[in-house]
C-alpha cells in the first residue's frame, strides 16, 4: 500500500472490534435504550449475510447513527464503518478518537476541503474491497419534516461496482424523538428499526434505479410497519420481474 494513503489495518483489527463491543454493551446500547424505547425487527432477513455490504437507512434524526450502531444485530455492526468529514472530525485527535471508538469512522475529504493531503482518497471503496461493511445515509442530510427525501445514488454505485448488496433499514420514530433543531432527545419515545433483505444491482440497472428500488422498499416497511412488506402481492426486495437473476 502506498505510504501516503490512510491505512486499512485499524478497520480490520480485532482489538478495535473488541473495544467497540464493550462500548456498545456497556455504554451506547444502555444509553440509547434509556432515551428511547426501541424495537428491532427483521434480523432473519440478514442472518446469512457475510462480507461487505452497505447499510442504507432513511435519515431524520441525530439519533439515527447511534441507533444503527447500538441497536442493530452485532453481526451487522461488529465491523461496520462510516465516513466522517476529515476537515471537521479529524482536526483534533481527541474528537477523531471518540468518533472512531463509537462509530468506527474513517475520514472523508469533502470537496474543496482537503485536510488529509489525499491520505483518505478512495477510503470507502478500499474498505469495501477489504470486506468491511459501510453505513451510508443516501439522503445526505436529515429530513426536516420526518418524510423521506430524495436519495443520492452514490451508495448504489458502490454496490454495483463491488458486486455487493445494499441493506435497506427503515427507521421510524427518530424524528419524533429528536427532530432537527432539538438540542436534546425526548425521553421515552418509541422507535422502530426494520431490517430489509439485501438488494443487489441487476444487469444493466443504473445506480439511480437501484437506489430508487431500495427507497421504495424502505417506504413500504415504514408504511406497513414490517420488515416483510408487499407491494401488489410481491416483495419490494425482489428484483423486477423483467430482470434476470441477481448480480450476486
Amino acid at each position: 500500500m502506498p505510504e501516503n494513503l490512510e491505512p486499512l489495518e485499524p478497520y480490520l483489527n480485532g482489538g478495535r472490534q473488541r473495544r467497540r463491543h464493550w462500548v456498545r454493551h456497556l455504554v451506547t446500547r444502555p444509553v440509547i435504550s434509556t432515551v428511547v424505547r426501541p424495537t428491532v425487527l427483521g434480523e432473519e432477513n440478514v442472518r446469512d449475510l457475510e462480507g461487505a455490504f452497505i447499510i442504507t437507512p432513511n435519515h431524520s434524526s441525530h439519533l439515527d447513527a447511534p441507533m444503527v450502531f447500538s441497536l442493530l444485530p452485532e453481526t451487522l455492526t461488529e465491523r461496520l464503518a462510516t465516513g466522517a468529514a476529515a476537515d471537521y472530525f479529524y482536526r483534533r485527535r481527541f474528537i477523531s478518537g471518540l468518533t472512531s471508538l463509537f462509530f468506527n469512522s474513517y475520514p472523508i475529504e469533502r470537496k474543496g476541503k482537503n485536510t488529509q493531503g489525499g491520505r483518505a482518497a478512495g477510503m470507502t471503496g478500499r474498505l469495501l474491497r477489504a470486506g468491511v461493511p459501510i453505513l451510508v445515509f443516501p439522503e445526505g442530510t436529515r429530513s426536516r419534516d420526518g418524510q423521506m427525501g430524495t436519495p443520492k445514488a452514490g451508495a448504489a454505485a458502490l454496490a454495483i461496482q463491488n458486486s455487493i448488496p445494499l441493506v435497506p433499514v427503515a427507521m421510524a420514530g427518530g424524528h419524533e424523538a429528536m427532530p432537527v433543531g432539538a438540542p436534546f432527545p425526548k425521553v421515552g419515545n418509541e422507535v422502530f428499526l426494520f431490517i430489509g433483505k439485501p438488494m443487489y444491482g441487476m444487469p444493466d440497472e443504473t445506480p439511480d434505479e437501484l437506489m430508487a428500488r431500495t427507497f421504495v422498499a424502505i417506504q413500504a416497511m415504514l408504511d406497513q410497519g414490517t420488515p416483510h412488506p408487499e407491494i401488489d402481492g410481491r416483495s419490494p426486495f425482489d428484483p423486477p420481474s423483467d430482470c434476470g437473476d441477481t448480480a450476486a
